[in-house]
């Protein structure tokens, strides 16, 4: 890390990230679509039938997950209520055998040490992805295995492939490379589809710094400065180098067992439906936009349009412009929560409108919140004087702001990670997703290094502050879609026996 980028994460530390400009909650009817079944029939179609340059499935995987495992780790020695639960069921968990376990009854502290040590199975140090979640009755599956499957059910290309992206860490590659060769050959038979498995990592030059309660560069012991991963926010980078225009966002751990997945094939397709038609609708307007304004360019050898007295030199005055532009203000403010400043001229009206078009879209699954961890829907002020719908983390929210605290309060939905993106623009180039990035949010937290406290930068979150000023639109889908794996007696949930 070069000086300059040290001193400007110093004082990012010391300065913290400013509070944003909370509107109200997004909710059912106002910045949330609750879809009828005809309308989510309809977005099925659309999706099954849009053109569509490419589709790609991408999987953030990164780490190890040791914090599924804390409780367990924390009863090892001692036993506690989580590895006394994990004992008493063990064998209802996919990773159970009888060759490492033994059979019941089972000892609590010495089940977590073969779960967790090389003494067992290691999963303390392996990642989500390769950790065997779900036990049909002539398989065990993998994460990684359950994104195999779903990814043929809603993300084919039209040449029968299925690409499939996945985030990890350097060090766990050959975990993963083993973990798809066991079962790519036999699920291409199976489904009759050909998978394209690539692995990414998340940057190295994307760490951030850490700093001692002092607000000093956190030392390790031998004097080196800590850096740590900045978050999920630093996988903009790797969104920013897919060549597909339609990608599907889901975290590893998001899976659920094969007989309750046709509820997630559909929603997911309802989300890439409800992204494609506003692609379609936005390339429509940019287009419509671009002629009117190219075509009363190219009159100006006439002084002016004769009863209305408009000047041919500002093409962006004339009635037909105008009645465009309020049917693009409408559209911005109904479909996405997006209001803007008043303008200066006509000009200034149809400019700012065209930018605002001309960005990602990204279609966000919400589900009603029944105290699940994730961040929230919110309608936020930006900079510029607009609004917009934005995600937000509790931790960015003034809780010394009353109307903050009041919407916070008042929000009904929070965010699973189910995300649909459209990366390409209306001429079929690709966005640079760095440059609708929102710098100034980001995270702050406390962590730990070999038992020693520090305080953690977090670079804006990808479906935070990494996609701050995209188009973003959200519905409401079913909590059947969302099965997060967060701690390992997870498993013992319906959705995954």
């Amino acid at each position: 890390m070069d000086k300059t980028t040290m001193n400007a994460q110093i004082e990012r530390f010391r300065k913290g990230f400013p509070w944003l400009k909370i509107v109200a909650p997004a909710t059912a009817g106002r910045g949330i679509e609750v879809l009828s079944e005809e309308q989510q029939d309809e977005a099925v179609r659309y999706a099954e039938e849009a053109e569509v340059d490419g589709r790609c499935k991408f999987v953030p995987a990164s780490g190890a997950a040791s914090r599924m495992f804390k409780d367990i780790f924390a009863g090892m020695d001692t036993p506690n209520a989580a590895t006394e639960k994990l004992a008493a069921n063990l064998e209802k968990f996919a990773f159970y055998s009888p060759e490492v376990f033994g059979t019941a009854p089972f000892d609590p502290a010495g089940t977590a040490r073969k779960l967790l040590t090389d003494a067992g199975l290691a999963y303390g140090s392996k990642p989500k992805g390769v950790l065997k979640f779900h036990r049909y009755p002539a398989e065990v599956r993998t994460a990684l295995a359950e994104h195999f499957v779903e990814g043929q059910a809603y993300m084919r290309n039209a040449d029968g492939s299925v690409d499939l992206v996945v985030t990890i860490s350097p060090e766990h590659q050959p975990l993963f490379e083993a973990a798809v060769e066991e079962i790519r050959a036999e699920y291409e038979q199976r489904y009759g589809v050909r998978y394209n498995i690539r692995f990414t990592f998340q940057a190295k030059e994307t760490d951030t710094l850490a700093v001692d309660a002092e607000g000093k560069p956190f030392l390790k012991e031998d004097g080196s400065i800590l850096t740590r991963p900045a978050g999920h926010g630093a996988l903009i980078y790797n969104l920013n180098e897919l060549d597909a225009e339609l990608v599907s966002i889901k975290n590893i751990d998001n899976v659920c067992v094969e007989r309750m997945q046709p509820a997630t094939y559909r929603w997911k397709k309802v989300l890439m439906g409800r992204a494609l038609e506003l692609r379609d609708r936005i390339h429509g307007y940019i287009f419509a936009l671009d002629q009117l304004t190219l075509m009363r360019r190219e009159m100006r050898d006439f002084a002016f349009i004769p009863g209305n007295n408009v000047f041919l030199d500002d093409p962006f005055a004339t009635p037909e412009c105008q009645e465009l532009c309020n049917e693009i203000e409408e559209f911005l403010r109904d479909e996405l929560c997006i209001e803007l400043p008043e303008p200066r001229d006509s000009r200034d009206r149809a400019e700012m409108l065209r930018a605002k078009l001309d960005r990602p879209i990204r279609v966000c699954g919400m589900v009603k919140n029944l105290g699940e961890p994730g961040g929230g829907p919110f309608i936020i002020r930006d900079k510029d004087g607009a609004t917009s719908l934005q995600i937000l983390e509790g931790a960015q929210i003034n809780p010394d702001d009353p109307q903050a605290v009041a919407a916070l309060k008042a929000a009904t939905h929070f965010n699973p990670v189910d995300l649909v993106c459209i990366l390409r623009r209306h001429d079929g180039t690709k966005f640079n997703l760095l440059d609708y990035v929102d710098e100034e949010t980001g995270l702050i937290s406390s962590k730990s290094y070999q038992g020693r406290e520090l305080r953690a930068l977090e670079l804006p979150g990808l479906w935070n502050g990494s996609m701050s000023d995209w188009n973003t639109l959200f519905v409401e889908v079913p909590i059947e879609t969302f099965n997060p794996v967060k701690v390992v007696l997870d498993l013992l949930r319906d959705a995954h026996q």
